[in-house]
């Protein structure tokens, strides 16, 4: 019997009516037959990373606030911004270079939360063969870059902040095959910490080896990661939905990264990743929870203004915009709408 501790939403009589549903065969809870249907499109593809929008499917928050919300998987060929554009989405996920560059080119986007805290793009590397105390430490070292990705941006910037370039160290152009690092070719690999990561960081260890992270934001790189996203014409238009979907969101994130939550959490991830081990998604949710929360007082989709905007100056700087947006102007939280 499953037990769910809930913020805001849910209570007493609401678990025992549910816990009776599952019983009589109800599965996975509905919409009323007039609750508005709203779609919502991801980044990527379901994983532990997204535990929070799946938490809010399957376990009713979306339907207890009236809505009908049919969570998409997202990729390259599936950019949230521009099914809100076109009208086939009403909420999504992007991250802050991806809503920046959409503002430059006139499209009317607005941020609502920011899922990640902390940016889950980071570099492993192999300790205490690699030592990194400061971004000089890099030239000593072969470097993994996705180049065209946000990786690459991020490494660049972090470079300038030691007065050096790409050009002065050793880098090496990366692909989803991580084979040049398990075979020590190359000393630092892009991935995301609480996804690859998570994995690369578990088969080094079975051969006896300990990994550690570069997280640049360490050094004073701030590159804002996933947002919920939608247009301005939906916020505008309709204040009251965009209000009862940012609240049912939030508060299926918020129960899905308490630690009381963790096996109700797992099976649903399950059901969509059915791919991955449960002890790697143990581990994957674990270590997005501190992506996500990395402090318990932290609410979860908090705006950090200051690194909005340190992320449109490090694009300004790197010449990935040519004029300025002005993103913070972009960024309106659920008070907005309450």
């Amino acid at each position: 019997m499953k037990q769910i501790r809930r913020t805001m939403i849910g209570t007493v009589v609401w678990a025992v009516i549910w816990i009776a549903g599952w019983a009589f065969g109800w599965g996975q809870p509905e919409a009323r037959a007039d609750a508005p249907t709203l779609n919502y499109r991801l980044k990527w593809l379901f994983n532990t990373s997204v535990a929070g929008d799946v938490f809010a499917m399957e376990e009713g928050f979306f339907a207890d606030a009236g809505l009908d919300v049919r969570v998409r998987e997202g990729s390259p060929e599936k950019d949230a911004i521009k099914e809100l554009e076109l009208g086939y989405a009403q909420f999504g996920v992007a991250s802050a270079d991806q809503v920046i560059r959409a503002l430059e080119k006139g499209a009317d986007v607005v941020v609502l939360a920011q899922l990640f805290q902390v940016n889950p793009m980071q570099w492993i590397y192999r300790y205490p063969q690699v030592r990194i105390n400061g971004p000089a430490d890099l030239k000593r070292y072969t470097l993994g870059v996705t180049y065209g990705g946000n990786d690459e941006t991020i490494m660049r910037t972090l470079l300038a902040t030691a007065g050096i370039t790409l050009r002065d160290v050793n880098v090496t152009g990366v692909r989803f095959d991580f084979t040049p690092f398990l075979k020590n070719q190359v000393d630092l690999w892009p991935v995301y910490r609480n996804s690859q990561g998570v994995i690369l960081a578990e088969q080094l260890a079975r051969e006896g080896e300990t990994v550690r992270f570069l997280n640049p934001a360490e050094f004073g790189v701030e590159f804002v990661a996933n947002s919920v996203v939608t247009s301005g014409a939906m916020a505008t238009d309709h204040p009251d939905l965009t209000a009862r979907f940012m609240s049912a969101l939030l508060d299926a994130w918020e129960a899905a990264m308490d630690p009381a939550n963790v096996e109700a959490v797992l099976a649903a991830v399950k059901k969509f990743d059915t791919g991955t081990q449960g002890e790697i998604q143990a581990a994957q949710l674990t270590a997005t929870r501190d992506l996500v929360k990395p402090q318990t007082d932290i609410p979860v989709g908090r705006i950090q203004t200051g690194a909005w905007a340190r992320t449109e100056t490090i694009m300004l700087d790197q010449a990935l915009i040519k004029t300025p947006v002005n993103v913070v102007s972009r960024l309106k939280d659920l008070s907005s709408f309450q």
